[in-house]
C-alpha cells in the first residue's frame, strides 16, 4: 500500500538520495549536479504559500517518489510548474499516479489555474506519464543547454485545473 503525505524536512535525506540517483543515471532530468540536502532544502521549501510537495512511501517506510509544484518565471502567476521524481526502477507502479492526485488538489488550493510540465523532449517515460494525466501540449523550447553542456529540447505541457 502507498501513503502520500506533504513533504517534511525528515524527507530530504531520502529526497536527496532518491533525486541524485536520478541524476547520476542521466537522460529524464535537466538537473545534471547532485544536490545536497541543503540545496534540495532550499528548493523546496522556497516560494512559501507558493509552492508545496508530496512525498509516496511503501508501507516499511521507504521513500519511492516526490512530487513539486511552485513558481517558475517564466509562467504568468496563475500558473505552477512542476517536477516528479520516481525512484530507479519503480516507473510504472502507480507512484506517479497517487502523488498527481494531491498535488492537484494542492495547486487548487494555492490558487492556481494550471499547471505546466517542463519535460527534455528526450524523456519518453516523462512525456508518457504527463500525457496520461491529461496534460497537453502547449509549447517546445528548443537547443535548451544544460549545467553540464547538453542540448536538449524541451517540451512544455500544461493541465488546466479549472473549466
Amino acid at each position: 500500500m502507498l501513503t502520500v503525505r506533504p513533504g517534511s524536512v525528515s524527507d530530504l535525506r531520502q529526497v536527496a538520495d532518491l533525486l541524485n540517483e536520478i541524476i547520476t543515471a542521466g537522460g529524464t532530468t535537466a538537473l545534471t549536479d547532485p544536490l545536497t540536502r541543503e540545496a534540495l532544502a532550499d528548493w523546496l521549501f522556497a516560494d512559501e504559500g507558493q509552492s508545496a510537495w508530496h512525498v509516496v512511501m511503501d508501507d516499511a517506510g521507504a521513500l519511492l517518489g516526490f512530487q513539486w509544484i511552485g513558481v517558475w518565471p517564466d509562467l504568468p502567476p496563475n500558473a505552477c510548474d512542476i517536477g516528479t521524481f520516481v525512484k530507479t526502477g519503480q516507473t510504472g507502479h502507480g507512484i506517479g499516479s497517487h502523488l498527481f492526485e494531491a498535488t492537484k488538489q494542492a495547486a487548487l488550493d494555492l490558487g492556481y489555474d494550471w499547471i505546466n510540465a517542463n519535460i527534455r523532449a528526450d524523456n519518453t517515460g516523462g512525456l508518457i506519464y504527463y500525457q496520461s494525466r491529461g496534460f497537453r501540449d502547449w509549447g517546445r523550447l528548443e537547443n535548451v543547454t544544460l549545467k553540464d553542456g547538453t542540448t536538449v529540447d524541451k517540451c512544455l505541457k500544461r493541465f488546466d485545473l479549472r473549466d
